[in-house]
C-alpha cells in the first residue's frame, strides 16, 4: 500500500511539474549585460585593444541597453530603440565619427518669395510618395567611422534626379566628393556642407560612378582623372520657401531631397522602428535625404528619409519622421530655446539657362519632426545633367 501511495504521489508531482509555467533562472543583471555585450561584440566583429578599453566600452554598453530598454518599456513614444553597432561608444564618440554635417557661417538667413519657388503653381500632390518604388533610390549605403555624411546626402539627391531625368539608376561616388571637394569648408571625414557638394559637381563638370571611384571610408587623394569621368551634372539651385510645408511637399513629390538636420540625440541614434517624434533639436549636424512621404494606418503622418548609417540601423536603413506638425506652435517652441537656428534659409536663386524645364535635385535642410521643429535649412537644387555614356556632351 505505501509504495502505491508512493507511485501516486510521484505521479502527482510529475503531473504538477509539466502544467507549471518553467522557472526562468535567476541571472544578475551584470551578467546579463556582458553576455549581451559579447553576443553584440561578435554580431558586429567589434575587437577592443586591450581588457581595459573593453572594460570600459562594456561599461558604455552596459547604459547605452539599459536606456534603450526602460524607453520600450514606457511604450510612451510611437517609435522603437534597438542596440544597434553604435551602442558601445558615447554620444560625443557618435557624433564626432557619424555627424559630419557643417553649417556655414558664411551664409546669410534671407527669405525667399514662394512665387520664385520651381513648383509654387504645383495644386495637387499623390497622397504618399516612395521613390524607391520609382526606382530613383540606391541600395542603402553605410559611410563608415567617416563624417561624410554631406557627401551621401548630395549624391543620393542627385542619383534620384538623374534617374528621373534619364531613366537610369547609376550609384555615384561619394569618395569623389571625400578625396576632391576640399579647397572650401568640405574637409571629407572632417565634415563639410551638401551644397558645397553640390557646387563642385557644378565646377568639376559633373560626378563619377561609384564603382569607377569607390567608397574607402576615410580621407584621400583626388584622382583626377577619376574625377574627370562624368557620369552625372547638376547645375543651378532654388530655395524652398520658409516656413511653407505643402512647398516642401510639392518637392519631394516631384524627387529625393537632401536634407541637414539635428541627428545628436540617442533616440536617433538607436531608432529602430515607428514614426520618429524625438524632441527638437536645431544644432544641424548631419546630412540625410528624404525619399518619400506617407501616412501610417493610424493617421500619422511621416517623412521617409534615408540614411547613410548601413541596414543595421533604424527600418532597413531608413527612418519615418512625423510631418504634419502645427508649424507655428513648433517653431515658436524652438526659438525660444534656439533662436538663431531654426529655419534657416540661404536664398540664391539661378537660372539655366540651357534647358528651362529640367527636373531639379533638390536639397532641403528642413523638414519636422516630433513636436516642434527638427530645425534644418532648406535648399532646391535646379539640374540639368548629361551622361558622358551615351554620347549626349556638355554644352
Amino acid at each position: 500500500m505505501s509504495s502505491k501511495i508512493q507511485y501516486l504521489l510521484f505521479i502527482a508531482l510529475l503531473t504538477l511539474c509539466a502544467c507549471s509555467p518553467p522557472v526562468k533562472p535567476r541571472i544578475l543583471p551584470a551578467e546579463t549585460s556582458s553576455v549581451t555585450h559579447e553576443l553584440w561584440m561578435a554580431r558586429y566583429g567589434r575587437v577592443y585593444a586591450d581588457s581595459a578599453e573593453k572594460e570600459r566600452r562594456f561599461r558604455i554598453f552596459s547604459d547605452n541597453v539599459m536606456y534603450i530598454e526602460s524607453f520600450n518599456r514606457e511604450g510612451r513614444h510611437p517609435y522603437k530603440l534597438g542596440v544597434n553597432e553604435f551602442a558601445d561608444m558615447t554620444n560625443e564618440e557618435f557624433r564626432a565619427t557619424r555627424n559630419g554635417f557643417r553649417r556655414s557661417p558664411k551664409k546669410a538667413a534671407v527669405e525667399v518669395s514662394h512665387d520664385r519657388f520651381m513648383y509654387a503653381n504645383v495644386s495637387a500632390v499623390p497622397p504618399s510618395m516612395d521613390w524607391r518604388k520609382r526606382g530613383a533610390v540606391t541600395p542603402i549605403k553605410d559611410q563608415g567611422q567617416c563624417g561624410c555624411c554631406w557627401a551621401f546626402s548630395a549624391v543620393a539627391a542627385t542619383e534620384g534626379i538623374t534617374q528621373i531625368e534619364t531613366g537610369k539608376l547609376i550609384s555615384l561616388s561619394e569618395q569623389e566628393l571625400v578625396d576632391c571637394d576640399t579647397s572650401g569648408e568640405d574637409q571629407g571625414c572632417s565634415g563639410g556642407l551638401m551644397d558645397n557638394a553640390f557646387e563642385f559637381m557644378i565646377d568639376n563638370g559633373g560626378i563619377t560612378t561609384e564603382s569607377d571611384y569607390p567608397y574607402q571610408g576615410t580621407d584621400g587623394s583626388c584622382n583626377a582623372r577619376k574625377a574627370r569621368s562624368n557620369a552625372a551634372t547638376i547645375k543651378g539651385y532654388e530655395d524652398v520657401p520658409a516656413n511653407n510645408e505643402m512647398a516642401l511637399l510639392s518637392a519631394v513629390a516631384n524627387q529625393p531631397v537632401s536634407v541637414a538636420i539635428d541627428a545628436g540625440e540617442d533616440d536617433f541614434r538607436f531608432y529602430k522602428s515607428g514614426v520618429f517624434t524625438g524632441e527638437c533639436g536645431t544644432d544641424l549636424d548631419h546630412g540625410v535625404t528624404v525619399v518619400g512621404y506617407g501616412t501610417t494606418g493610424d493617421g500619422t503622418k511621416y517623412w521617409l528619409v534615408k540614411n547613410s548609417w548601413g541596414t543595421s540601423w533604424g527600418e532597413e536603413g531608413y527612418i519615418r519622421m512625423q510631418r504634419d506638425v502645427d508649424a507655428k506652435e513648433g517653431l515658436d517652441d524652438c526659438m525660444q530655446d534656439y533662436k538663431f537656428s531654426v529655419m534657416y534659409y540661404r536664398s540664391t536663386y539661378l537660372v539655366d539657362l540651357v534647358k528651362k524645364s529640367d527636373g531639379v535635385a533638390l536639397v532641403l535642410d528642413s523638414i519636422q519632426a516630433g513636436n516642434a521643429w527638427l530645425g534644418m535649412d532648406m535648399l532646391i537644387f535646379n539640374t540639368w545633367h548629361w551622361w558622358t555614356h551615351n554620347g549626349r556632351s556638355k554644352p
